[in-house]
């Protein structure tokens, strides 16, 4: 083998490395609106609902909603509590309260409403996909926080399918 080949060989080594580096660590979510980390430990105080928390994270408290899920309500002002509404709110409850989670940002930090947005996980559980395969959330993709919305949709779909949750009862 000559120098060329083999530089060419290196060369292609090197850019497949790069492209698989990218895909991996995804920098362009890391950058989310607002600037600040990617990620964040906090200290669930509350949940609020389903799909929503009171956290401390760094010494701040922040409300959390969770990214690409939306579960029936149940504290919503004007609105009637829904279907299953109660159910998942009290294993979002037993779930996550008074514990630490990873919260993992998506591209838009924020809401309209000011609350920070984030995957939520719990150790290895990813609370978000949790939720949405026992049938108590359906999904909710809003572009561009969308990273997870292929597999939380094959969950929903499995879900559903089974008559899960809100699924079979809704």
């Amino acid at each position: 083998m000559g120098w060329r080949a083999w530089i060419t060989g290196q060369l292609g080594s090197l850019v497949l490395l790069l492209a698989a580096a990218l895909l991996i660590l995804r920098p362009w979510e890391g950058g989310s609106s607002g600037g600040g980390p990617a990620s964040a430990t906090a200290f669930v105080i509350r949940a609020v609902d389903g799909d929503t928390i009171e956290a401390r994270i760094g010494g701040e408290l922040e409300d959390v909603r969770y990214i690409g899920v939306d579960t029936p309500e149940t504290v919503k002002p004007g609105t009637p509590v829904q279907c299953f509404g109660p159910q998942a709110s009290a294993f979002n409850h037993h779930l996550v309260e008074h514990r630490q989670v990873q919260l993992v940002f998506g591209i838009e930090r924020r809401d309209i409403y000011g609350r920070l947005l984030a995957y939520v996980f719990l150790g290895r559980r990813f609370v978000n996909a949790t939720l949405v395969r026992r049938g108590l959330a359906r999904t909710l993709t809003i572009p561009p926080n969308d990273r997870f919305a292929r597999p939380l949709r094959r969950l929903e779909l499995g879900a559903a399918r089974a008559g899960r949750g809100l699924w079979g009862s809704c």
